[in-house]
């Protein structure tokens, strides 16, 4: 196939452009990567989020679009300034794709879109799937109105799947990128009471997990991108320990994280139990679904 993809030079765009032309189990694909530059090579085309500007000839052939651009959610601290920059990065980076999709005589067949379990807010021991209503704050509002945004793709008969990602465990970055060094330093030790849920994923499941939902046309809608049991924190930092063989007798009180991260703190400290009831449904085998295994994964 002729796969677009967004956010490319991400985290998990890069791992998916990877895959994708790496071929395996699905296939070697053809991959056109959007970037906000100038193109400098045959497989790039050029978009400009902010300005809701997408190249729509670029993407005329293109089965699918897999769309992963946005400003990272932790990556500063939170001041209106920045989320006003999380917000618009996602629903107008989205609303420009669909746009663009719709425009195209012959549309993809499928428009996979980045989203995040966020949607759903703190769920505290409750566990949840893709049915659950959005929950109350800044992330779920920005989870709603971004999804909303692909709205134009939808009207023009695209399949469009929203894949609700979890905490991505990963060495070179997201959150995870952040714990692996403070953890193998004898510095990691559990985030407030330890007793919210973590629901994560490894960036191999995350990436055959968005392979999966472009390749399986029963897919739209949400879909959770979590390993099947969320964990608390405080099983997670024991984890850590365990497979890196460090102490994780630290406790980061609350409010140091709310002087670190600010207003972000709270979704840090909130609980997250999210379930992947369409994945499992599907017929989804993970590769590796306990945290051990995730974080195994994330060192080779």
């Amino acid at each position: 196939m002729r796969i677009a993809v967004t956010g490319a030079s991400g985290l998990i765009g890069s791992a998916l452009v990877r895959s994708l032309r790496g071929g395996g189990a699905g296939g070697e694909h053809e991959v056109v990567r959007l970037v906000r530059r100038r193109p400098k090579a045959a497989d790039e085309v050029r978009w400009d989020p902010a300005r809701q500007f997408v190249d729509a000839a670029g993407l005329i052939g293109c089965d699918a679009v897999v769309h992963l651009a946005g400003a990272g959610v932790g990556d500063r601290r939170w001041s209106e300034e920045y989320k006003r920059e999380i917000r618009d990065s996602r629903v107008l980076g989205t609303a420009a794709i669909a746009e663009a999709v719709a425009s195209l005589e012959e549309p993809p067949r499928v428009l996979v879109c980045g989203s995040a379990i966020g949607y759903y807010g703190d769920t505290g021991d409750r566990a949840v799937d893709e049915s659950a209503p959005p929950g109350e704050g800044f992330l779920p509002r920005v989870c709603e109105e971004w999804e909303a945004a692909a709205a134009p793709a939808e009207e023009a008969g695209v399949r469009v799947a929203f894949a609700r990602t979890g905490l991505v465990v990963a060495r070179e970055g997201g959150a995870w990128g952040r714990l692996f060094p403070l953890f193998r330093a004898g510095l990691g030790g559990r985030l407030g009471s330890g007793r919210q849920f973590w629901s994560f994923i490894s960036l191999q499941d995350e990436v055959a997990a968005l392979r999966h939902i472009v390749d399986t046309g029963t897919l739209s809608g949400p879909v959770n991108l979590t390993a099947p049991e969320p964990l608390t924190n405080r099983e997670v930092t024991a984890a850590m320990g365990r497979v890196l063989n460090r102490p994780t007798l630290l406790t980061v009180p609350p409010v140091a994280l709310r002087v670190f991260l600010g207003e972000f703190a709270e979704d840090v400290l909130g609980s997250q139990r999210v379930l992947p009831g369409k994945l499992l449904d599907s017929g989804f085998a993970y590769s590796h679904p306990s945290i051990e295994g995730a974080i195994r994964a994330a060192l080779d």
